[in-house]
C-alpha cells in the first residue's frame, strides 16, 4: 500500500457549489480535515486524516508514486522520489512572469492578487484566480492575506506580481521549512500593516487552523499519531507527548506498513513537563 497522493480539505466552507465564496468567508476559522491517497493493485483509496484520527502506519521503502490515470493507480518502479523524472510535473503557470510559457494563453478568467502573511514576518504576494481565492490562502497555510487588486487575466496579474516580488520586502515563494518555523509563533501585526498601508485591501482574512500550539512542533516524516489538524499541507500530529508537524509531500511514495516503529523520536520541551 503506497502513497500516492494527499488531500487537504481546504476547500470546506470556503467556496460554493458554484464556485464562488460564501458571506463571511474571510472568516475561514477552526480545524481542517484531510488525508491520504493510497494505491494497492492499481486501485486507489483515500485514508482519513481528520483531527481526532489515529494513525498507526509504519513508513516502508520509497520510489515513484507513478501516476494516477481515470481514477486506478499506474505503479513505477524507479527510485526517484516522490516522483522520477518521467512521473515529475511542474505547473508552467507557477513560472509565468507575465510572458506565456504556454502555446495558447488560456488563463482568460478574472484573476486575484493577494499579500499573505506567514509567521512571524514572511510577507508574499501571489495570484490566484478569484473564485478560488480563500482556497488557495488556506491549502498554502497563510496566516494574514488580504485581497489587494483583480485583474482581468492571469498575463497582467503575473506581470504585477512579478514587478512587487523584485523588491526587497515580497516574496512570491514560501517553501515549508519556512513556513514551519512561525508554526506556533504569531504574525509581526506591525510589519502587516505596514504592508497593507501602501495597498487599499478589498478583503482581508484571518486564519485560525484550530492547531492550539503554544511552540514550533518537531518536524518529523511519519505517519502514525493522533491528527491535531492540517495547515496547508502539513499535517500536525501528537503522539507520546509531544507534536510533530509532517510534510504530506515527504509521505507520497512510501510503502505504509502496520507495523508502527518504535525508534526513538526527536521529543518537544513540552513532554517534558515545561
Amino acid at each position: 500500500m503506497q502513497v500516492v497522493g494527499y488531500e487537504t480539505d481546504v476547500a470546506n466552507g470556503s467556496s460554493a457549489s458554484d464556485g464562488s465564496p460564501p458571506p463571511g468567508a474571510g472568516d475561514a476559522d477552526g480545524p481542517i480535515g484531510g488525508g491520504l491517497h493510497v494505491a494497492s493493485g492499481g486501485s486507489v483509496d483515500y485514508v482519513e486524516a481528520d483531527p481526532g484520527t489515529e494513525l498507526a502506519f509504519g513508513l516502508g521503502e520509497r520510489r515513484c508514486a507513478g501516476t494516477l490515470h481515470d481514477g486506478d493507480h499506474i505503479a513505477c518502479d524507479a527510485p526517484g522520489a516522490p516522483y522520477c523524472d518521467g512521473h515529475g510535473h511542474v505547473w508552467v503557470c507557477a513560472r509565468c512572469t507575465g510572458t506565456c510559457l504556454k502555446d495558447e494563453m488560456d488563463c482568460h478568467e478574472t484573476h486575484a492578487m493577494y499579500l499573505a502573511a506567514f509567521a512571524p514576518d514572511v510577507l508574499k504576494v501571489g495570484v490566484t484566480r478569484e473564485w478560488r481565492l480563500n482556497t488557495r490562502l488556506r491549502e498554502q497555510g497563510a496566516d494574514r492575506a488580504a485581497h489587494v487588486r483583480t485583474f482581468p487575466n492571469g498575463r497582467i496579474a503575473r506581470e504585477v506580481e512579478s514587478e512587487l516580488a523584485a523588491g526587497d520586502d515580497l516574496v512570491d515563494r514560501v517553501r515549508v521549512p519556512t513556513k514551519l518555523d512561525g508554526f506556533g509563533r504569531a504574525v509581526d501585526e506591525a510589519a502587516w500593516e505596514a504592508l497593507l498601508d501602501r495597498f487599499d485591501p478589498i478583503e482581508r482574512f484571518d486564519f485560525d487552523y484550530g492547531l492550539d500550539l503554544d511552540e514550533r512542533p518537531v518536524t518529523e516524516t511519519m505517519a502514525a499519531g493522533t491528527v491535531r489538524g492540517w495547515k496547508g499541507r502539513v499535517l500536525v500530529l501528537d503522539r507520546g507527548g509531544s507534536t510533530y508537524a509532517v510534510d504530506a509531500r515527504d509521505l507520497v511514495g512510501h510503502e505504509l506498513t502496520d507495523a508502527v516503529p518504535e525508534r526513538e523520536l526527536q521529543s518537544s520541551l513540552g513532554a517534558f513537563g515545561g
